[in-house]
């Protein structure tokens, strides 16, 4: 089972979308700064703001990717905490 989500940072209104086979491991990762890449650029904390289960990585990542467009980003928007 994988997992697509979408992790938010209200201190400096960020969100970010990825997937991954262990879902809390990787929300420990981004606030312990482990990845040098986008979320390790924003101080304060991220928290998981929405997420789906994926049978496989292959349905994950093309499921990441709807989620990257447009329309995708604009549903994410959605679930940022008012």
């Amino acid at each position: 089972m994988y997992f697509v989500y979408s992790i938010y940072n209200a201190q400096n209104r960020k969100f970010y979308i990825g997937q991954t086979k262990d879902l809390q491991e990787r929300l420990k990762l981004h606030n312990e700064k482990a990845f040098k890449g986008y979320t390790a650029r924003f101080d304060g904390l991220w928290i998981l703001i929405y997420s789906e289960a994926c049978e496989t990585r292959e349905d994950a990542l093309k499921r990441e990717k709807q989620l990257k467009s447009y329309r995708g980003r604009e549903f994410i928007k959605t679930h940022i905490p008012g």
